[in-house]
C-alpha cells in the first residue's frame, strides 16, 4: 500500500536488532487516517471471504482491527488478552505467545464466548516479525475450532521468518508493506516474498 510505505519512508527508523520504528503514526501515537485506508485495504483484500470475527492481540493490532472492521460491516473483534485481569472469564482459550519488542513470553487469553466453530475469522496485527503472535492467535482459533480465512499485517519485515512460516502452513498473509534492509541496514519495500 503506496500510501503506508510514504509513511513509513518520512517517519520510520531502523533501530539495531531489526526493530522498525513506527511509534508516531501506527502503534504508540495513531495517525487515524492512514489506519481507516489501512482498514479499508484490508477490507478489499478479505472482502470475499465472509468474515465473522477479526481476531487481533492487544494492544498495537486493535485500532488496525477496528478499522478493518468497520469496513467489513461492522463485524465484532475480538482480541486476545496478555493478562490475567478480574473481568476475564475464567472459560478461556489460552496459548503462550513471545514477543518480539517486549523480549518475554505472555500467555495471551481470549474468553470461550467470543470464538466458536462457526466463525470465519481474519486475523490482523500491526506487525509480522518472526511470526510468535500471528501462531498464538492461530493457535486459539484452533483450540475453538473456528476457520482462519486469511492474515491481515500492516507491515511485514521480510528479514525476519514468520511471514515464511505462517504461509508454509497453507495460511493466506496480506501484508500492506513489506520492509527488507539492505546490506547497510536501511529499509527497503518488496512487493513479495
Amino acid at each position: 500500500m503506496k500510501l503506508l510505505e510514504e509513511r513509513i519512508i518520512k517517519d520510520g527508523t531502523v533501530r539495531p536488532g531489526g526493530i522498525v520504528k513506527v511509534d508516531n503514526f501506527l502503534n504508540h501515537q495513531l495517525d487515524v487516517e492512514l489506519l481507516d485506508e489501512c482498514g479499508k485495504e484490508f477490507a478489499r483484500l478479505f472482502g470475499g471471504k465472509k468474515i465473522t470475527k477479526i481476531l487481533t492481540i492487544e494492544a498495537s493490532g486493535i485500532a488496525i482491527a477496528i478499522s478493518a472492521a468497520r469496513h467489513m460491516g461492522n463485524v465484532p473483534v475480538v482480541f486476545a488478552k496478555k493478562a490475567q485481569t478480574k473481568n476475564v472469564d475464567e472459560d478461556v482459550y489460552q496459548t503462550p505467545v513471545m514477543s518480539f519488542t517486549h523480549g518475554r513470553e505472555f500467555m495471551v487469553r481470549v474468553a470461550k464466548k467470543y470464538l466458536s466453530p462457526d466463525d470465519k475469522l481474519l486475523i490482523i496485527d500491526d506487525f509480522l516479525a518472526n511470526g510468535k503472535a500471528v501462531l498464538g492467535l492461530l493457535d486459539l482459533a484452533e483450540q475453538s475450532g473456528a476457520e482462519v480465512v486469511g492474515v491481515g499485517i500492516c507491515v511485514e519485515k521480510v528479514f525476519q521468518d514468520g511471514g515464511s512460516i505462517i504461509r508454509d502452513m497453507g495460511v493466506e498473509v496480506l501484508s500492506l508493506a513489506m520492509i527488507d534492509l539492505d546490506e547497510n541496514g536501511e529499509m527497503k519495500f518488496v512487493r513479495s516474498r
